[in-house]
C-alpha cells in the first residue's frame, strides 16, 4: 500500500512539473503515438512504457537477488 501511495505522489509531482523539468523528454520518445487535433487528443506511449517496464524489471530483479 505504501508503494502505491508513493507512485501516486510521484505521478502527481511529474504531472505538475514540480522539479522535473529534466524529464520532459519522457513521453515524447520515437515510437510514442501522439495525435493532437483541434477537438481530439490521443496519446499512446508505447516506447515510454516499454522503457518503464524494462527499468522496473531490472530494479525488481536486483532487489530479489540481493535481498
Amino acid at each position: 500500500m505504501l508503494a502505491g501511495v508513493a507512485v501516486v505522489v510521484l505521478g502527481l509531482l511529474v504531472w505538475s512539473g514540480a522539479g522535473f523539468s529534466w524529464l520532459r523528454w519522457f513521453g515524447r520518445l520515437p515510437g510514442d503515438i501522439r495525435i493532437e487535433r483541434e477537438s481530439v487528443r490521443f496519446y499512446f506511449p508505447i516506447t515510454s512504457m516499454i522503457l518503464v517496464s524494462l527499468l522496473l524489471t531490472l530494479i525488481l530483479n536486483l532487489l530479489r537477488r540481493f535481498l
